[in-house]
């Protein structure tokens, strides 16, 4: 914000949530868990998905419409505003997992992995997009089902590709 107040710099702010799709790295959830059960399905991996905190809230968006966001506030952003990019819904680890489990080709178990634990979390995280929205019109367009299907698809083509 500073250097729009003090340089006059036209800078437009973003403030992402969570978003996932093909190509992250295993080190967020959504891609991890699509990791681990790409890896079970192969025979590479024990038939148990390792997880942290379930019960957190977040708002998962796919990385393309994020991109589609971030050329729609090059274009029509006001200077110096801060934009919210997400889904503007929030869904629990849990239900992120389950998501991905009704997708696996394989019975899983799932265990508690006390590393993936962290010491201080919030509960829910949930964008307010309107000022995004009434700016631009943006809303995203990639459903959840089909954001899961891609990061899916990404892993398994992965794991297939290294075996």
């Amino acid at each position: 914000m500073r250097a729009f107040a003090d340089d006059g710099l036209e800078i437009v702010m973003v403030r992402a949530f969570n978003h996932t799709g093909p190509r992250q790295p295993p080190s967020f959830v959504a891609p991890s868990m699509a990791r681990q059960i790409a890896l079970i399905e192969r025979g590479l991996a024990a038939p148990a998905i390792r997880v942290g905190n379930l019960d957190a809230r977040r708002d998962f968006t796919d990385v393309r419409d994020v991109v589609r966001a971030y050329v729609a506030l090059m274009k029509l952003g006001q200077p110096g505003e801060i934009y919210n990019v997400g889904s503007g819904v929030a869904r629990s680890i849990q239900s992120l997992l389950d998501a991905l489990l009704s997708r696996s080709r394989v019975h899983v178990r799932v265990e508690l992995d006390a590393e993936r634990l962290r010491p201080t979390e919030t509960s829910s995280v949930v964008a307010d997009t309107s000022r995004l929205r009434n700016r631009t019109g943006w809303e995203p367009r990639i459903t959840y089902d089909s954001m899961l299907d891609s990061l899916l698809a990404f892993w398994r083509g992965e794991v297939g590709a290294q075996t």
